[in-house]
């Protein structure tokens, strides 16, 4: 942990930030176990009272595009103890971890990845300016002086910094700004898809945590949005807990900090990820206790829901009415003087971008498979049509080409509705629409390559194909408009009712909320644990504004400009075997019609049927993916390990060994310095850069399964290693678990294209090959050229070969992979099951 972070966090203050947890968590294990009641009567009666909310036209992916790689290529990193940048080659998994590898070489050998990073409430930033802005913030009083060196310097003009209020930081760079807004895409990406790791699917857990979070922080007088509800569970809980500890601590820590204003700052930045790391280790344990509880009272709790289903119905709509008495007067005052003027401006602020984003999807999907058909009469046949499928099915994660959609969601701004209805940041709002986009357009390729599929058998040559494609479209195309309009009218209820709900409960709260106790004598003993008051009174309240809000979106479908379907449109079910052929096994477009041999299916034709893009590539080359929602965090401390001096350079690590690289190429000298920049391939040294594996936001991904190296440009990714449970026996091998999906991220541009070297600035890069000139635009198969590597967070990963776990440092949480893919004995430490069902580590 270091001796001067050990300094700051001595005995009796690890006590306290331990008892401060303790009371933190058992606050929320006592709302927790509320909720979880409640969100069982309600699941149980859903199941028997079912729902008649209109049926999507288009088929659902269940398991989309597993064991695939989403992004590869090379970056620098800053290694903080040893104050050097390292290239390092970066592979984003399928589960939107950042695993950073010594080089590439390296990752095609299976060997441990020097970091894992799970970017759950980081935001990535491009501006040192930007990053030094919240560091001064974050500690008020503490800042460098004129002429003083900042905390931070950047050997080129392009950084990439992931920032979190509480945990580690990470420093990268590229050599281009076109490679820094393809690798902030694929951050973005990340981040989107970690943020929003509490598994939807869960009809109990997940809403009884979500309500348990917002009862807690009312409880505190903390009522709108909250940026920090991001992650899973633990992470949560964690950044609760560190939203009240870190002020304390930061009043009684921050003067005693000695020596001068960046080493103030940096040294603060570590003692907050240590206590970060501390609390999250307690959280994991405190609340998996909690839950194990529940779970294991579940069965007698639901017997009794459905013996008494029709009492406890009763019970609650006769507390609901006395609410509602004393109540709805109040609220409807409050709704008609601060709510209802401001109903149509909030909804209109939400519609514009939010239809703009998901008519860039429905345009994507159609350019897409218009530009495909029109390829295939130009070149023909069967193996062509393969080729451009196995491609559109990535589509939806494919981060170059879904990113104009998502930067339609940029525009989105409440001005001064945001401080009015005490919303702190859209942000969420922002990522729940891209979220959405994601899912539609993959639902969209899915049932266009099931219908198509199914129809390729009836087909008698190319124009009977090309029209087929054609036909297909206009069918999919009518479906996606459908579905769209009924997920955009739910999300802007949702918003809508997100916004302003917390904003009347505020307005409320002192004339209502101390009035609430009488009404608990009205709950029956024995149903007291499935009907709670202050739930009841929130429902009230709900619908003081609910039908204002209904007919405000109402009244919104009629504007042609949103391109939504009226409430009274409703498609039925026209296709009635559509959803009976989403049902078989998917469609491996390769495998079915390569006619690859059976022995090669087992070998090299498996490892290309994972693989989606290597490297950074040119603009058309195809990035698809496959999600899943695994992440492993393991905590570690990292060592710095000295280089060997008999060994050969593998990379330059210092700025100015960076810089005199970069100088010799803007002279002519740039194939070498273009491997040892940009390939990161020369693995025949052992870098003496730190072993990190560091907890990012919480956990970090991992069980990403090994894959063999692939050849040069042929586009393919290998899959990375499982990351192990820390204590957990992992075998080894390629044991996988696949999570849910989450949104796609843009590939990194080509590194150096069309950049002109400038000897002041001595920025030049050494250009990227061409994509092959037969392949049509958008769908061609790039050629491997060497990337920057992506940020991550620090976890460790399992090598193919090997089964091995990961020094545990108790203190700072970190693992330390030893070099070369050797083993240490492993660390006894929990795993706990993740919102996705997996499990997952710190």
């Amino acid at each position: 942990m270091g001796d001067v972070v050990s300094t700051h966090l001595d005995e009796g203050r690890r006590q306290h930030i331990a008892e401060k947890t303790g009371k933190v968590l058992g606050e929320f294990c006592r709302c927790y176990k509320e909720q979880y009641g409640v969100a069982l009567f309600n699941s149980v009666r859903y199941e028997i009272e079912g729902n008649g909310g209109p049926q999507a036209q288009l088929l659902h992916r269940k398991v989309p595009l597993e064991d695939h790689v989403i992004y590869s290529g090379n970056l620098f990193q800053y290694i903080e103890e040893n104050k050097k940048w390292r290239n390092r080659f970066c592979v984003v998994p399928h589960n939107y971890g950042l695993v950073l590898y010594e080089n590439k070489l390296a990752y095609e050998r299976d060997l441990s990845p020097r970091v894992l990073v799970n970017s759950a409430g980081y935001k990535i930033l491009t501006s040192v300016d930007q990053y030094l802005e919240l560091v001064n913030n974050s500690l008020p009083g503490v800042t460098p002086k004129s002429g003083q060196s900042p905390i931070l310097k950047c050997p080129t003009d392009f950084p990439l910094i992931l920032w979190h209020p509480y945990a580690r930081h990470y420093y990268f760079c590229v050599m281009t700004g076109k490679e820094q807004e393809k690798w902030r895409a694929v951050f973005q990406d990340c981040v989107r898809h970690c943020n929003n790791g509490i598994s939807e699917d869960s009809k109990v857990e997940a809403p009884a945590f979500t309500d348990a979070v917002r009862m807690y922080r009312q409880s505190k007088e903390q009522y709108g949005t909250w940026d920090m509800l991001c992650g899973n569970e633990t992470q949560v809980l964690s950044n609760l807990v560190m939203e009240e500890l870190l002020p304390e601590l930061r009043t009684t820590i921050g003067p005693r900090l000695k020596g001068k204003a960046q080493e103030r700052q940096r040294t603060w930045i570590q003692i907050s990820d240590a206590v970060y790391r501390m609390v999250y280790e307690q959280t994991k344990a405190q609340y998996d206790a909690a839950t194990a509880k529940c779970e294991q009272e579940r069965p007698q709790m639901e017997s009794t829901i459905r013996t008494d289903m029709d009492q406890i119905i009763t019970s609650k709509e006769h507390l609901a009415s006395k609410i509602r008495a004393f109540v709805l007067p109040k609220a409807e005052i409050c709704v008609r003087n601060h709510v209802q003027p401001y109903i149509s401006s909030i909804l209109e602020a939400l519609m514009t971008p939010t239809s703009q984003g998901f008519a860039e999807v429905r345009e994507v999907f159609f350019k897409e498979v218009t530009d495909m058909n029109m390829n295939i009469v130009n070149e023909g046949g069967l193996e062509k049509l393969v080729e451009y499928m196995e491609k559109l099915s990535h589509l939806a994660f494919h981060p170059v080409k879904m990113q104009s959609c998502y930067e339609k969601m940029d525009q989105l701004k409440l001005e001064g509705l945001q401080q009015r209805f005490d919303v702190s940041s859209t942000s969420v709002f922002k990522q729940r629409a891209q979220i959405h986009m994601r899912q539609q357009m993959d639902d969209a390729v899915y049932t266009f390559e099931t219908l198509l599929h199914q129809e390729l058998g009836k087909l008698q040559g190319k124009d009977d194909l090309c029209k087929s494609i054609q036909r297909i479209l206009e069918r999919v195309l009518k479906k996606y408009d459908y579905d769209s309009s009924t997920v955009r009218k739910k999300f802007f209820r949702e918003a809508l009712l997100q916004i302003t709900i917390p904003f009347l409960l505020k307005k409320l709260a002192p004339t209502c909320k101390g009035e609430l106790v009488k009404f608990q004598e009205l709950i029956f003993e024995d149903f007291a644990s499935f009907i709670l008051v202050e739930n009841t009174y929130e429902e009230v309240v709900l619908q003081s504004v609910m039908k204002d809000i209904m007919q405000a979106v109402k009244e919104a479908a009629v504007q042609r400009k949103h391109n939504l379907y009226r409430d009274s449109m409703v498609m039925h079910n026209s296709d009635p075997n559509l959803h009976l052929l989403g049902e078989g096994i998917p469609i491996d477009w390769g495998e079915e019609y390569s006619g690859q041999p059976e022995a090669e299916l087992d070998t090299d034709k498996r490892r290309r049927a994972k693989q989606v893009v290597s490297v950074i590539q040119d603009d058309e080359g195809v990035l698809p993916y496959e999600v899943g929602a695994e992440a492993l965090l393991q905590p570690s401390s990292p060592e710095p390990r000295e280089p060997d001096p008999g060994a050969p350079p593998s990379s330059p690590d210092g700025v100015e060994e960076i810089r005199e690289v970069l100088a010799k190429e803007s002279l002519g000298d740039g194939v070498e310095a273009e491997e040892r920049l940009m390939n990161g391939t020369d693995a025949t040294r052992k870098s003496g850069a730190t072993e990190e594996v560091a907890v990012a936001a919480g956990s970090v991904p991992g069980d990403v399964p090994p894959q063999g190296p692939g050849s040069e440009g042929d586009g393919v990714h290998h899959a990375t290693p499982a990351s192990p449970t820390p204590g957990a026996e992992v075998p080894s091998g390629a044991g996988v678990q696949h999570a849910a999906p989450a949104s796609s991220m843009p590939a990194s541009p080509v590194p150096g294209a069309d950049v002109p070297s400038e000897s002041s600035v001595q920025h030049a890069a050494p250009a990227s090959p061409k994509p092959r000139a037969d392949v049509p635009s958008e769908a061609k198969v790039p050629h491997d050229t060497p990337a920057s590597p992506a940020p991550g967070a620090e976890t460790s990963s399992l090598s193919a070969g090997t089964a091995c776990h990961q020094p545990s440092d108790k203190e700072t949480g970190e693992e330390v992979a030893p070099p070369g893919g050797e083993c240490s004995p492993p660390q006894p430490t929990g795993t706990t099951e993740s919102g996705e069902g997996v499990q997952t580590e710190f």
